[in-house]
């Protein structure tokens, strides 16, 4: 038999199966369809959408993934990282973004025993806002946040305490932490 009627016949073949590759392969990963068409042939640059003439735009290269949604700037001022000898460590801040302002305090338990955290954020004009928040007994970071209120004046005027503390009838106090406090050995 004749090897080049063989290479022949094969690149016909090759050439009848893109298609059906194509076709098999379906739309984009995940079943993510853009609108153009997808699989294999769009991978290879063989459909339609990416044969340009030279007067219109060169196709990009490779397929076009949207970038991550552009996240609102939050601003924050948070008072230094403290910890007590009962194995509780906290930073409490001030954030303010898009025209709102909240507290929030980040903390670690690593007392052994659930706590109880109370989350106080003060602004101008008497305003206060406060949430109460269970801490687990565990290792694991977390944290606890007042809920967002509009803006109202200098953010420079806002503050925020957070107190951990035992959730019984004493309710001992073992560690406080404020968004304005001074950094420890500052005074």
């Amino acid at each position: 038999m004749n090897l080049r009627l063989i290479g022949i016949g094969a690149g016909v073949l090759i050439i009848l199966s893109l298609p059906l590759a194509g076709a098999i392969a379906g739309p984009d990963f995940a079943g993510q369809d853009d609108g153009k068409s997808g699989g294999l042939l769009s991978a290879l640059g063989l459909s339609d959408s990416s044969r340009a003439s030279p007067a219109r735009s060169a196709p990009t290269a490779g397929p076009q993934q949207p970038g991550p949604a552009e996240q609102p700037r939050t601003d924050s001022r948070c008072g230094p990282e403290l910890s007590s000898p009962h194995g509780v460590e906290a930073q409490t801040c001030v954030l303010v973004g898009e025209g709102q302002t909240w507290g929030r305090s980040y903390y670690r338990n690593t007392s052994g025993r659930a706590l109880d955290a109370v989350l106080t954020m003060m602004g101008p004009a008497g305003r206060t806002v406060q949430i109460r928040c269970a801490v687990g007994a565990g290792d694991e970071p977390g944290l606890c946040e007042t809920p967002k209120e509009a803006s109202a004046g200098d953010p420079e005027s806002y503050s925020a305490v957070a107190e951990f503390a035992v959730p019984d009838d004493e309710g001992e106090l073992l560690l406080r932490s404020g968004s304005n406090s001074p950094a420890p050995g500052d005074g």
